[in-house]
This record gives C-alpha cells, structure tokens and sequence, in this order.
C-alpha cells in the first residue's frame, strides 16, 4: 500500500491556527489549549487526555523551523522528506535525460505529480526500493494506582495483534512511553514503527499522589487523640503500626518514611506517606458519659 501525500492529521486545526501562523502565535496556541485539556485538570477524562497528546505532537512538528517546512511540503511523511526528495531529483535527472535523447515520454520536471514519487520509492518499475520505517502508533491504556505502584505484565490487543508489555512501577496519569518495534510494520523490509502508550491513572478514594508522596487521612477517636494508643494502617505496602502520642490534637501529620510510591525504574527507591490524624468527637453522649465530661472538665478547672 503507497501512503498518500494527503495530510490525514492537520496539525493548523489541532492548534486552532491558520498556516501562516508565526512562530510565536504557535506557542501561545499551544499553551492555552495544553492548560485546557492537561490531564491533571481532567481527571477521568479519555477524550481530554487525546487531544492533550494530539496538541503536544502538534506542536512538536509546528515549533521546529526545519520540521514545519517539511509538514508542509510532504504531511504526515514529513518525516521521510530526504527519501522523498531525493527520489524527486533522481525523477528530475531522469525526466531531463529523456528529453535531451528524444525520449517520447519525458515530462519537465516542474510538470511532475508529486504523488508518483511514493511508487518511485516503493518499487515502481523505473525507481528505486527504499526501506521505509512503519509507522509509529499511539494508544492509552487506564490502570488504578495499585497496579502502577508494582512492575507487572500486561497484554493489550492493538489493531488485532497481541502484545505483551511490562509496565514499570511508578508511572504516572498522563505518562507515555515508548515501546519500540510494536508500531505499523515497516515496508520494503524497513523495521516497524514504536508504540507510544499513556497511562490514565484515576485518582484513588484512600490516598492522593504527587509525584512518589502520597497523602492520607485517618479518623482517629477522641480517647487515643487523648491517652495516646496504637493503630494499624494498610498501605499499598502492606499493614504498618502507628503509635499515637499522647495528647495528639485534630489536623496532626505524620511522615512515614519509605512508605509512599516508588520512584520511576529506581529500584528500591520509595518517597513518603504524609498521614493527616481527624480528630472524631463523640456524639449522643448518654447521661452517665456527659456527667464523667463535666466531672473532667470540672477537674481542669481546679487551680
């Protein structure tokens, strides 16, 4: 199959900007809409995180000099613009040679359809065979924030075909790597493309991440806030024991060393968990309870 000059993806309507755009209109695009669609402003929100990815490439092929006036002369196969034009000179040399020696054939070179230079590249019958790199796929996939605290396997279906990834610990919501050779498969014998895969990571009901902290609350009862106690836990890493001090008042935090997220492919490495303490009053005190209160608070006010 010969890939068409044709633009299927227009980066000017991506970025809301006509084509004579200026360098700095294309910036100014690109930030508006990346704070409008950043995935951390839209949580949950497949289509957001799209043209947050959409926008990023769009602007990576627009704000380069060099790569926007390959895009626009040779669209989404802007990156094989020096096979394309090479192959455009050899039709040149070609088409003027066969004018010189009378050829019946030959066209001028500016009268040439830009489009057979695709059948020039992939073995058309006067031309030369290039190996053409597949192209590179996107895609995202949705895991919870347990399964991105372990490195752990997955198999995803991609255009009918299985393939099997492992996912690092600590990736984060909006994160994309890239996985080489499970992109479209290459032609002429090229190799195939990569597969760039974002992970959306919903926030989780227990613990808040930023970065590799995380952040939670735990309610604990008037009488261990006061006597001071133990609690117990549970963490993404397992059950840990707290011991309450005496005296602890509502709104009291506690680091927990070691206890938080892994850090992205750094083995071993950890950040902290930031525990909150909620204080809870007791409510509908029986007669006897509210009498032991005022016997405290009687005590206190002794001088």
């Amino acid at each position: 199959m010969v890939p068409s000059l044709y633009m299927a993806t227009d980066h000017y309507r991506t970025l809301g900007i006509d084509r004579t755009a200026s360098t700095d209109a294309i910036r100014t695009a690109y930030r508006k809409l990346a704070r409008k669609y950043h995935p951390d402003l839209n949580p949950n929100d497949p289509e957001a995180n799209r043209k947050f990815q959409a926008i990023n490439e769009a602007n990576e092929v627009l704000s380069d000099p060099e790569t926007r006036k390959k895009y626009d002369r040779w669209g989404d196969q802007w990156k094989h613009a020096a096979e394309l034009e090479q192959a455009e000179r050899e039709r040149g040399q070609r088409s003027r040679a066969g004018t010189f020696t009378g050829g019946g054939g030959a066209t001028s070179a500016g009268d040439q359809d830009h489009s057979d230079l695709f059948g020039d590249l992939f073995g058309g019958s006067a031309g030369r065979r290039v190996r053409f790199r597949g192209q590179d796929l996107r895609s995202e996939l949705q895991i919870d924030l347990r399964e991105a605290y372990t490195s752990h396997q997955r198999t995803l279906t991609l255009n009918g075909k299985a393939i099997r990834i492992t996912i690092p610990a600590g990736v984060e919501n909006g994160q994309t790597i890239r996985i080489p050779g499970q992109g479209g498969p290459g032609m002429n014998g090229g190799p195939a493309g990569d597969l760039y895969l974002t992970f959306v990571v919903p926030d989780d009901p227990r613990f808040k991440r930023v970065g590799a902290d995380l952040f939670t609350t735990v309610d604990l009862d008037l009488y261990t806030a006061v006597l001071g106690g133990e609690l117990f836990l549970e963490t993404l890493a397992g059950t840990v024991k707290l011991k309450v001090p005496t005296g602890t008042a509502n709104g009291t935090k506690v680091k927990l060393k070691g206890k938080g997220f892994p850090h992205y492919k750094q083995d071993g490495h950890f950040g902290a968990l930031f525990v909150t303490y909620a204080v809870k009053l007791p409510t509908d005190l029986s007669e006897q309870e509210r009498a032991l209160f005022n016997e405290l608070a009687a005590l206190r006010k002794r001088p």
